[in-house]
């Protein structure tokens, strides 16, 4: 039975990553994400239910769509699958709770997020207010989650748009509303690992791709992918950080 209960909690994620696919492809278009329903883009014949079961379809379809053979992205069985894993490892980590809920939220709103930068260099609005709506409810679980979470909110919205203004430029409107919505889910001291692990990964990414010539100086990085990878870290291993770093301070 217990076995059976994981299976459901990473196909409800899988399920939302398939979902979170349709967000990835139509958001940057300015489309609707719900409709019209979902159908191939290369002929544009409405996908039936055995073609959208998350990560199984792909392997069954051997990566073509049904009705005209075109390939089907690997895109969708990544994301549906890295969605259903971590919804599978916040639910370890938290529990069957709000703070687990706070999580999944935050999940899925970065993967896409991350997605969509990657390909576009934006983060669209509507995702970020998403999550801000889908955030704002579950930081009410009490006194001490609602202060962390607006503290959050306004420190990652805040230090991002302080390093916009000092920078010129060099932080997108994108990326500083996704860091309030990161402080909303996560709270501030969640949020200070997830930056602190972002500007690191980004510097160093940043730094090898100089070194290599796959990037001119000053050439505008999107830093969303950094984000969320920040946000998945502070999410699972946030709290083992800051033990080990008050316990360094101790020494």
């Amino acid at each position: 039975m217990e076995y059976l209960w994981w299976v459901l909690v990473f196909f409800t994620g899988a399920a939302v990553g398939s979902f979170l696919n349709v967000c990835i492809y139509r958001m940057p278009a300015g489309e609707s994400v719900v409709h019209p329903p979902s159908h191939c883009p290369a002929c544009g014949q409405k996908l039936r239910f055995s073609d959208l079961i998350p990560v199984l379809s792909y392997f069954f379809l051997k990566g073509k769509c049904r009705y005209c053979g075109c390939r089907i992205a690997w895109q969708y069985p990544v994301v549906e699958f890295v969605t259903g894993l971590l919804f599978v490892l916040a639910v370890v980590k938290y529990g069957i709770t709000p703070g687990a809920l706070r999580i999944v939220v935050l999940f899925s709103v970065v993967i896409p997020a991350m997605a969509i930068d990657l390909k576009h260099k934006i983060i669209p609005d509507k995702l970020n207010l998403a999550g801000a709506l889908l955030g704002i409810p579950l930081i009410f679980e009490s006194k001490e989650v609602f202060i962390s979470g607006a503290a959050g909110f306004i420190a990652g919205g805040g230090l991002l748009l302080l390093i916009a203004v000092v920078s010129r430029g060099g932080m997108g409107g994108g990326d500083i509303k996704l860091a309030a919505v990161m402080g909303l889910l996560l709270g501030w001291k969640l949020l200070l690992i997830a930056l602190f692990v972002a500007f690191m990964l980004g510097s160093a990414v940043g730094l090898a791709m100089l070194v290599c010539k796959l990037v001119r100086l000053k050439e505008p990085v999107p830093f969303g992918p950094y984000l969320a990878l920040g946000s998945v870290v502070a999410a699972l291993a946030g709290d083992k950080i800051i033990s080990w770093y008050a316990k360094l301070l101790a020494v």
